[in-house]
């Protein structure tokens, strides 16, 4: 089957709402998206640094692993899943977060899904991953 990855380059609205945008979504977006069936996982990085002097358009990154015949499939699938308020049981107090903030905590700077053609294995490929469960959001 077919594999993709959905990016989003996004980063908070301001400074002021830095701990809005880390509750709501570094600690409740990513893994509530992540838990799309069709979903294998979802990451989220924060901007070290530049690479070769190329502006970076945002200071996050997420990043999710999907399996679908099609990029079209995929965001019909992710589009009902995030419609259904009883999709899992933390989507009640993801919606709740969202919620209780005036407006958006975020900004998106760009997103689109991108199909894997071709991949190589560094020297560290099948070492262990990272493991996200207590990482602190900056």
């Amino acid at each position: 089957m077919p594999r993709f990855v959905l990016i989003g380059l996004c980063e908070p609205n301001s400074d002021d709402v830095q701990e809005q945008f880390n509750e709501w979504f570094v600690n409740q977006h990513i893994e509530d998206t992540a838990k799309c069936p069709n979903f294998i996982r979802g990451s989220v990085f924060k901007l070290s640094g530049p690479h070769v002097n190329i502006d970076t358009p945002a200071g996050y990154l997420s990043l999710y692993e999907v399996e679908a015949e099609s990029y079209e499939e995929a965001e019909r699938i992710l589009n009902e899943w995030q419609r259904d308020p009883d999709a899992w049981e933390g989507r009640k107090k993801h919606m709740e977060t969202g919620q209780k903030f005036e407006s958006m905590p975020m900004r998106a700077n760009g997103s689109g899904w991108y199909e894997l053609i071709k991949y190589f294995d560094g020297p560290k490929a099948g070492a262990e991953q990272p493991s996200a469960v207590g990482a602190r959001a900056e």
